[in-house]
């Protein structure tokens, strides 16, 4: 085989584990789509489904437009320059490897994400990362279902997952990123650069878009408002927990010219350890959080998307033992932190800042006490407790509550941030719609002015006597 072969082949095959790897993480918004519509009321359920097919087609359109360019132009700043400079100068083709790599990907008009022979990996990286951006907004979707206006939830998906996110991301998931050369800060599988940002940027939403009509009674004691179809809402979490696995493979730096698989902070790593240490996150988060809520469904399987987050900063650093410890005490201590926002007044319909938020956090600092000290290159300071507090503070808050809180404040105050509250006893689905999402029957009768009435049914036959 030629050198121009292998070099071919060895592309192909980069560019083929990142093509698949992002189509299969597509199975996390199928699953988001099951997940939040099971999890809705009846009333509501084709305004939470479409809700998350404007999360996905919204977010991947401002992500191309500005997104991509925000992780490529942000790991420098504040710290060690400006957002503008070589590293994001489409003409500076020669500084572009020294600094920061792809960098001409940041621009929707690059020539590398076309059709073009020249590159082939980095619209591929683009895809990936979009399905990241993706993901980040739908985490938000299921925190405020029943309640939210359409034009503002978007507004606010667009400012989470092509931005403060993509911020966090640069900073935090970089190899170039402040965090890392400062402080040390290690972040595999994103706990506090994606599911912490997102969680608290929800919390912050929903402090200003109040609880559902009904979710409090008049002494402020919660009410139980359960999903109208707990199978589907299992259904869509068991489909997300498989585009999970595709997403930290993902995470997997694994290109040409590498003698093997290292994590995007340039630590060595394996594929096979990430399927053994998903895997057993999974299993202990879902006995976790069975255990503490006391059997109950909901909490049961979110358990263990708590449990993974609750690992993914360290997924590439712990042992297999470790990680079932981590992973167990994330969720088992989820439930009872769903329950205090619940008594505090706060209706999270799906648990979002429990499961993302709280497990985001917890996944982030547990690197700074278990994986202490640990070396992550030359001139890169050792992970330690500090440097994870550092990102871990940035992302939750200064970049995801701060941010959720403000824009949703002042949504509220121009009155765009929820809907009326006859739209809302009413259901969306017909306010928006028109339609129910089961309506009773499929046919509506001219003659009865409109009104539906049920198919003729025929008479059966008696049977021949024999």
């Amino acid at each position: 085989m030629t050198p121009e072969s292998q070099e071919f082949l060895a592309t192909f095959v980069s560019e083929s584990y990142y093509y698949w790897a992002s189509v299969f993480m597509l199975l996390i918004h199928v699953g988001f789509l099951a997940y939040e519509g099971g999890a809705s009321r009846a009333k509501n359920v084709l305004a939470t489904m479409i809700k998350n097919l404007l999360t996905l087609s919204i977010v991947g359109l401002t992500f191309f437009f500005f997104g991509w360019w925000v992780y490529n132009a942000f790991p420098l700043f504040p710290l060690q320059g400006g957002i503008v400079g070589p590293w994001t100068d489409p003409n500076s083709e020669g500084v572009v490897g020294e600094v920061l790599g792809l960098v001409q990907a940041s621009y929707p008009w690059s020539p590398a994400l076309g059709p073009n022979v020249a590159d082939n990996l980095t619209g591929v990286f683009w895809f990936a990362f979009a399905l990241f951006a993706m993901t980040t907004a739908s985490i938000l979707s299921g925190a405020v279902i029943e309640r939210i206006k359409v034009g503002a939830y978007a507004i606010l998906a667009v400012v989470l997952g092509s931005f403060t996110w993509v911020v966090a991301a640069a900073w935090g998931w970089n190899p170039y990123g402040w965090f890392l050369t400062q402080f040390g800060y290690h972040d595999f599988g994103c706990s506090a650069v994606l599911h912490g940002v997102a969680g608290f940027f929800a919390l912050g939403v929903l402090i200003n878009l109040g609880p559902r009509i009904g979710k409090f009674d008049e002494n402020g004691r919660p009410r139980a408002i359960l999903p109208h179809n707990l199978p589907l809402t299992m259904i869509g979490l068991m489909l997300i927990f498989v585009g999970f696995y595709a997403f930290l493979a993902a995470c997997v730096i694994f290109v040409p010219g590498q003698t093997g698989e290292i994590s995007i902070y340039g630590t060595p790593m394996t594929l096979a350890s990430v399927g053994v240490n998903t895997t057993l996150a999974l299993c202990a988060g879902i006995i976790g959080s069975y255990i503490s809520s006391k059997a109950d469904p909901f909490y049961t399987i979110s358990g263990g998307l708590a449990g993974i987050i609750s690992v993914g900063a360290g997924l590439d650093l712990y042992s297999p033992a470790m990680i079932i410890l981590i992973a167990f005490i994330g969720a088992y201590t989820m439930p009872f932190v769903g329950n205090a926002v619940e008594k505090a007044g706060i209706d999270d319909a799906v648990g979002a800042f429990a499961v993302h938020g709280y497990c985001g956090l917890f996944g982030a600092m547990t690197v700074g006490v278990m994986a202490s000290g640990y070396p992550q290159g030359e001139g890169i300071p050792l992970t330690g407790f500090l440097g994870q507090l550092v990102g871990t503070a940035v992302c939750t808050i200064i970049l995801g509550f701060i941010p959720g809180y403000g824009v949703s404040f002042v949504l509220k105050q121009l009155g765009m941030l929820r809907v009326s509250p006859e739209e809302e006893i009413g259901g969306l689905d017909l306010t928006e719609f028109g339609i129910g999402g089961y309506p009773e029957y499929p046919l509506i009768s001219e003659k009865n002015g409109g009104i539906p009435t049920m198919p003729a049914t025929p008479v059966p036959q008696a049977s021949p006597q024999l």
